[in-house]
């Protein structure tokens, strides 16, 4: 299992992407999790299928029973089950030469379009944002954390790392602080895998901060804790 994705290049290690980021991604595709269209997941409908049986077509008469094996949840009330079977079909018969290994990386290739690729979703309970709904959506991805509207997938505000000053979590909570210590802002969350996002953001940032280590330019200070804010987490927080 991949925990951090930052340059990951889908195609470039084939035996990754069919063994575990295949597998990986798939399950946060059925539950709906990303922002996709029904043209969208007819097509990746069909590359579902083609891993699951290959050249075969005498499961096409299935289909119908077995979309939520192929088709996110929220996006499966769009089209009838027959006309899913006609759209699985249709983007099936345009693959005809695909093997079940290809049909992996072209999942990948498709769902690696969207910003929320690569991300750990969790669902939790907000009480402090007025803008944002009771039941939030938290991305934590390469790019830092994302609030997603859970009814319409829509990304309401991404917060990179470089703008997180404080995080804390415990066994039914994670609050983080966004901008400067004294004016930013929090947003406090109720979830019962607030250890789980905290050692997530805790492992980006120190990459993040690596990252930054290797490229400073021989006798240029270290950087400031103003530009790496996540520095200002104390030992308590982690506890």
């Amino acid at each position: 299992m991949r925990k951090l994705w930052t340059n990951t290049i889908i195609g470039k290690d084939r035996k990754a992407d069919t063994m575990f980021h295949y597998h990986q991604e798939l399950p946060k595709y059925l539950r709906g999790y990303h922002n996709c269209t029904p043209d969208d997941a007819a097509v990746i409908g069909a590359h579902i299928y083609r891993v699951k049986f290959g050249d075969s077509k005498q499961q096409f008469q299935q289909i119908p029973q077995m979309l939520r094996e192929l088709v996110p949840g929220d996006v499966m009330r769009a089209y009838t089950p027959e006309d899913w079977k006609k759209a699985i079909i249709a983007n099936y018969n345009r693959h005809q030469t695909t093997s079940k290994e290809d049909a992996k990386i072209n999942f990948l290739k498709q769902v690696s379009k969207w910003p929320t690729f690569g991300s750990a979703f969790f669902e939790v309970k907000q009480t402090t944002e007025q803008k944002y709904p009771d039941i939030l959506l938290l991305a934590i991805n390469k790019v830092g954390i994302m609030a997603i509207d859970p009814q319409t997938k829509a990304i309401l505000d991404t917060h990179p790392f470089t703008k997180i000053s404080n995080w804390s979590s415990g066994s039914d909570y994670f609050h983080i602080t966004i901008g400067n210590l004294v004016r930013g802002s929090r947003l406090l969350c109720e979830t019962s895998l607030g250890y789980k996002m905290d050692d997530l953001l805790t492992s980006y940032i120190g990459l993040m901060l690596n990252t930054m280590n290797k490229e400073k330019r021989p006798g240029q200070p270290p950087p400031s804790q103003a530009q790496t804010p996540a520095k200002a987490k104390t030992a308590a927080s982690r506890k």
